[in-house]
């Protein structure tokens, strides 16, 4: 399993491979932002939570094509269908590949990329820290849609169909957790549902996903 995450990290950092794609989305409906609404902070700091989130789930949702279409497309997945490593291992690699590849820099540049939308200093913490809990639950439901979807023509639309209502609750207690520490509220009961839910699919969703690539694959 290492070996196949190092060589899935390998070809998404690979030129084509789709590295810095997401985090420049991001950085570019960051700047967008407060070009098309007004530099003006009180406009900006009550929807900048949401702002920074929606990004990150926008950003990520750019690359979840990739996570099987190029396995698919050299034969690779049929070969990772019969290797030794059973297919649940597999999907945990591809969405903790595309989690440190998209995931983890979204994480690290949204505090500089929120002076943009003047988010007060006390939400920066809280910023960080909900994006390091709840981005892990994109990548794994991205990987879960990509293997809905993988060998489909089109699939890319369909993906973001079936992925998007899937991103919501993460979407809304990530704002959340960063709108309350903003105005230094208790964080306690958005984090506590935030990381639930990235618990929750980091241990249900590689069996879902392990199941949905072997119906493509029959």
């Amino acid at each position: 399993m290492i070996a196949l995450l190092v060589r899935d990290l390998r070809l998404a950092t690979r030129a084509g491979g789709g590295f810095g794609l997401g985090l420049a989305f991001f950085l570019i409906l960051a700047t967008l932002v407060p070009l098309g609404v007004g530099p003006q902070s009180d406009l900006l700091t009550p929807i900048g939570p949401g702002i920074l989130w929606l990004g990150a789930l926008l950003a990520c949702l750019l690359s979840l094509d990739r996570i099987f279409a190029l396995d698919l497309e050299d034969g690779s997945l049929d070969l990772l269908a019969t290797a030794p490593i059973p297919l649940e291992g597999v999907a945990t690699v591809k969405a903790l590949t595309h989690w440190i590849t998209t995931g983890l820099p979204l994480t690290v540049a949204a505090p500089a990329l929120s002076l943009l939308l003047f988010l007060p200093h006390a939400a920066l913490p809280w910023l960080v820290l909900s994006l390091l809990i709840g981005t892990p639950a994109l990548s794994w439901l991205g990987t879960f849609g990509a293997a809905l979807t993988v060998g489909l023509k089109r699939g890319s639309l369909l993906l973001s169909l079936l992925v998007l209502p899937l991103y919501i609750p993460t979407l809304v207690f990530g704002a959340e957790v960063v709108r309350r520490g903003a105005e230094g509220l208790s964080v306690a009961t958005p984090l506590a549902l935030l990381g639930g839910i990235t618990l929750g699919c980091i241990a249900v969703l590689p069996f879902a996903t392990a199941a949905a690539l072997r119906i493509n694959l029959r």
